[in-house]
């Protein structure tokens, strides 16, 4: 009788052990699941590369322009040591797209276009569908500023000047916390007329 006794206590203290145990995995997975879904979404932000001068309305890049476009891919390609970059949008125009097609190759991923006349729309857009990813953005020498400083990141991003394409921003969109901006240069340097 005490045996039999002694083996059902046994049964229900492995029981209750291996409740725990699921609970512990279960709230292990769930806050895994968690803190994976509240990642930092990081944005790089490029000006498009040095356009041709033909045709007038619509021209792709110059011959520097082309090498920039390169440069800029060998940059990204390997960005982040796990993943890369997810994600390429550009404006419709065909010097950034020729400035995003090297990377998009590179990587193995498409090119979203957006509208340039609506840039609040897609940054918010891309941060709700990129959530913890990286995102590459080409835009212009007037929306680039503009863009970083209404995902909440800097305000004083400076302008970008005329013969100016050097220039990666890279937004760091924390879950919590502060956004983050980095400028660094790539390709040939700017260098101003004074």
């Amino acid at each position: 009788m005490e045996n039999s006794k002694l083996d059902v206590d046994r049964r229900r203290r492995r029981q209750r052990r291996i409740q725990i145990i699921i609970i512990y995995i279960a709230i292990a997975v769930g806050l895994a699941w968690f803190f994976e879904s509240q990642a930092t979404t990081t944005v790089i932000f490029v000006r498009h590369a040095e356009q041709a001068l033909t045709p007038v309305n619509n021209p792709g890049l110059s011959e520097a322009g082309k090498k920039r476009s390169i440069e800029l891919a060998r940059q990204l390609v390997d960005a982040d040591v796990v993943a890369g970059v997810d994600a390429i949008y550009s404006t419709p125009y065909q010097y950034t797209e020729d400035t995003a097609r090297p990377s998009a190759i590179a990587l193995g991923i498409p090119i979203t276009l957006y509208d340039v006349s609506n840039t609040d729309l897609i940054m918010d857009d891309i941060v709700k569908v990129h959530k913890g990813k990286i995102i590459l953005v080409v835009g212009h020498s007037d929306t680039v500023p503009m863009m970083i400083g209404n995902m909440g990141a800097s305000k004083n991003v400076p302008v970008i000047n005329n013969g100016e394409y050097d220039n990666i921003y890279v937004v760091s969109i924390p879950w919590f916390g502060k956004t983050k901006t980095i400028r660094l240069r790539y390709g040939t340097p700017f260098i101003p007329n004074f």
